[in-house]
């Protein structure tokens, strides 16, 4: 007996050993120390909110303390605020595969996709129909359902597993998320968005759960219009704005709904109509958060020098370590739902479970960050700028003992009675 655990002691710490071998080894080594990470947390939730790069905090203190605080208004100048919207984009369009020049960073997602969704379909006059798979997150059918009660349009559900079967010639535009934020399921883009064209309609990709981590090359597949949030793998921080990106082809003949100031030609000459600033600053409309922009601005630097297909590289082999481990030691409780083919995989990697709910709270309780989503997955995010296969590893040793002594049902019958 004694034998046997020492054999399986001996064994656990190889099977250690080898992923810190492989940390070792990634071309991203490196950049976990540009996060502020909290000791003996294991944190896989960075498709909801990406951790704190560590140059954000002293980049916000300066944005308060010396330039709104001691340069006051005149800072619109001498710190060059008037400008940050445009710095920020240009540092998140090589991150989706086009110029800066194309990107407007300012307003929420759910803003942003409204504008960008009433833009697209003006430009297919004489078509109505808006087309959105039924997986979406909830904002964007949410967001596609006002714009077509605005424009009287007709909103059709297409089917996930093949969203090109509901494109006809009343379509005017496909509005898909790249990355299910549920399963993980990738779409392929080039194949979709050439599928759109050849139909004539226009093409609209939600990069949420997808930009930061996954490479996005938007010029290359002809895409026409895409919208992201930044505070998940690009870690922007919570509610940090939103980016949106028009092919330049649009930007001409764009007319978005909310026209505001910081969106005309001349904002400071304050005229009485309304008319629209060159190429895609069009698609700005009040003026720019800039506390939330100074810290987006530095949380962005930790991508200088990465190259995206390394990037990728490293989050499929987290993502194939994870599954190969939960297969390996847990086949016979949970299910895997993401895809296993690279080319369907984004970054993250969900497990059914009927007690899912509770298996993550016991897995916070023990230090590992994931997340649920209803009714019965348990999600788990792989931001490959911070995490390690040793936090894979340490994860799924965690996730077997939750399992082994059934501690899911104790942490939901926990959670139950504390919120009644």
């Amino acid at each position: 007996m004694v034998g046997s655990v020492t054999t399986a002691t001996d064994s656990n710490h190889r099977a250690r050993e080898d992923a810190a071998a492989r940390d070792v080894a990634s071309p991203l080594g490196d950049r976990r120390d540009r996060f502020l990470l909290p000791e003996r947390v294991i944190y896989l939730d960075g498709n909801s909110l990406g951790a704190l790069p560590r140059a954000v905090p002293d980049r916000l203190a300066q944005a308060v303390t010396e330039e709104w605080g001691a340069g006051l208004i005149s800072s619109w100048n001498s710190a060059d605020w008037i400008n940050l919207a445009r710095r920020v984009a240009q540092k998140v369009g090589p991150i989706i595969g086009v110029p800066g020049s194309d990107v407007h960073v300012g307003d929420s997602t759910s803003v942003t996709l409204f504008k960008t969704m009433v833009a697209a379909c003006r430009l297919r006059p004489g078509r109505t129909v808006v087309a959105i798979e039924p997986s979406t997150f909830p904002t964007n059918g949410y967001v596609a359902s006002a714009v077509a009660r605005l424009l009287g349009c007709e909103l059709r559900w297409c089917d996930p597993a093949d969203p090109t079967a509901a494109l006809d010639e009343d379509v005017a535009v496909l509005a898909l998320t790249h990355v299910d934020f549920r399963t993980g399921a990738m779409f392929d883009m080039g194949a979709v968005t050439g599928a759109a064209h050849d139909a004539g309609a226009l093409m609209l990709w939600d990069l949420c759960h997808s930009a930061g981590a996954v490479p996005v090359e938007l010029a290359e597949h002809g895409v026409d219009f895409a919208v992201g949030c930044s505070y998940k793998y690009l870690n922007g921080g919570p509610g940090s704005p939103a980016f949106v990106y028009v092919a330049p082809e649009h930007q001409t003949d764009l007319d978005q709904p909310i026209t505001g100031w910081m969106g005309h030609a001349h904002p400071f000459d304050m005229d009485r109509d309304y008319a629209p600033a060159a190429g895609v600053g069009r698609m700005a409309s009040g003026t720019h958060p800039v506390l939330a922009l100074s810290a987006l601005d530095a949380a962005l630097d930790v991508f200088d020098g990465v190259d995206h297909h390394a990037l990728r590289t490293a989050s499929l082999s987290l993502t194939d370590y994870f599954i190969e481990l939960v297969d390996a030691r847990l086949g016979g409780q949970l299910e895997v739902v993401t895809p296993r083919e690279h080319a369907r995989r984004g970054s993250q990697v969900s497990l059914r479970h009927d007690q899912a709910y509770g298996v993550v709270q016991a897995l916070i309780d023990r230090g590992v960050v994931g997340d649920f989503r209803t009714p019965d997955l348990a999600r788990f995010g792989f931001a490959p700028m911070y995490v390690r296969h040793v936090d894979v590893y340490d994860a799924v040793e965690q996730l077997v003992e939750v399992m082994e002594l059934e501690e899911y049902g104790r942490a939901s019958y926990a959670v139950r009675n504390a919120v009644t």
